[in-house]
């Protein structure tokens, strides 16, 4: 089938195979050309593998350490006459390049909230390695269905305590309008907490230590964001801001029980980007597409390779512990977005940007290219007009 990008709101419902595949192979590229990194973990189990952040903590311990991964995910496969989601082929591509490379990598594909799944990835951990030493924690879902309960929470991107309205941008269009959102209740806040927060992550880690598939000194990092003033309503002040702030709180609480084996549990906070998550949040891809043209112009642009790769090299000792860490004991690799003089830049411009001076002042091109890159389109040396093949196994399925 001749497989065209189809856009519904911030999401787009199909996925190119070879643009995903060129899409991974670039991210691999760029690890390689960094180079090694000294002390990276060799047993790296990461749950929510398949795209963004997740994928890149995957590639980055397998090319720039030569590590064995195990990658949780759930996604949707194809078939005939519809692709599958973009975050399989990224999968798919990703194991074929590691196993091109000579390292282990095999998937999971199912919902990494269940004790099902948490299971079965403890029981190929015994099978195929013995233990791992490293597990990252980077699940984005709208919703969960709670193994204790069966009851499903969703998530919601609202304010608390009062109504907001700020500007933000119809990407595709490139309108930018008011939006205002009313403010949660308790009921959904709570629910965002269930959903987003850190009893998930500390679930796996507790079966994991109670399998003993967790080696000693092992260490564990998921993944948060802040950001600046001006998404602080909907976001850190918001009901993912009680999510965050509740995995936070996990951290402290795995640090504990992982120190007294010499392990470590860390939060990293990251930077805004364009992922499948974050366009789904109101304001703030306006925000992102104002900050991409500010950090360009400096010579700061980061993606998730190379968040990914800094927070290895840099932030993640060969112990496992993080340095250097924030006053609330968080890894920052936020820190080139949150410098004042990138803030000042990106605030100046929030209040005068608008529908008719969007393409000057913001990188919306920009943020459209990475947004259709997410789902394998607009990849150089990809010929879109050609016949492709929707199903692709995963070939440690096979």
């Amino acid at each position: 089938m001749i497989i065209k990008p189809r856009i519904r709101g911030f999401i787009c419902t199909t996925a190119h195979p070879a643009g995903c595949a060129a899409h991974v192979d670039e991210q691999i590229a760029h690890v390689r050309g960094k180079g090694p990194i000294a002390g990276a973990p060799k047993r790296v189990l990461v749950v929510g593998a398949s795209t963004g952040y997740g994928l890149a903590s995957r590639i980055v311990p397998a090319f720039a350490g030569g590590a064995s991964t195990i990658g949780v995910f759930y996604e949707k496969a194809g078939e005939e006459g519809r692709t599958a989601s973009a975050g399989w082929y990224n999968s798919v591509g990703f194991e074929k390049a590691a196993h091109a490379a000579g390292l282990y990598a095999k998937s999971i594909n199912g919902d990494a909230f269940s004790d099902a799944i948490k299971e079965q990835t403890i029981a190929l951990i015994k099978a195929d390695l013995g233990q791992v030493d490293a597990v990252i924690y980077s699940l984005a879902s709208p919703r969960r269905t709670h193994p204790r309960t069966g009851v499903t929470h969703s998530s919601t991107l609202k304010p608390i305590g009062a109504p907001y309205t700020a500007k933000t941008v119809n990407t595709d269009k490139g309108v930018v309008h008011d939006i205002t959102l009313e403010a949660a209740s308790e009921q959904e806040i709570a629910d965002t907490i269930t959903v987003m927060g850190g009893e998930d992550w500390e679930m796996w880690i507790d079966a994991l230590r109670a399998a003993g598939v967790l080696a000693d000194k092992a260490f564990t990092v998921a993944y948060s964001y802040i950001g600046p003033d001006l998404t602080w309503a909907i976001y850190r002040n918001g009901t993912i801001g009680r999510a965050k702030e509740d995995l936070e709180a996990t951290a402290k609480r795995l640090q504990e029980k992982l120190g007294a084996t010499g392990g470590h549990a860390v939060v990293s906070v990251n930077k805004a980007l364009v992922t499948q998550a974050s366009s789904a949040i109101p304001v703030v891809p306006l925000y992102i597409s104002l900050l991409y043209k500010v950090m360009k112009a400096e010579g700061l642009h980061e993606g998730c390779i190379e968040q990914i790769y800094r927070l290895f090299a840099d932030r993640l000792k060969s112990d496992g512990a993080a340095s250097p860490l924030d006053e609330a004991g968080r890894v920052r690799i936020d820190d080139w977005e949150m410098r004042p003089d990138i803030q000042q830049a990106v605030a100046k411009l929030w209040p005068v940007v608008s529908t008719e001076n969007l393409e000057t002042l913001s990188d919306m091109a920009g943020y459209r290219a990475e947004f259709l890159k997410l789902f394998g389109f607009g990849l150089s040396g990809i010929d879109y007009e050609t016949e492709a093949e929707p199903i692709a196994p995963l070939p440690s399925a096979s």
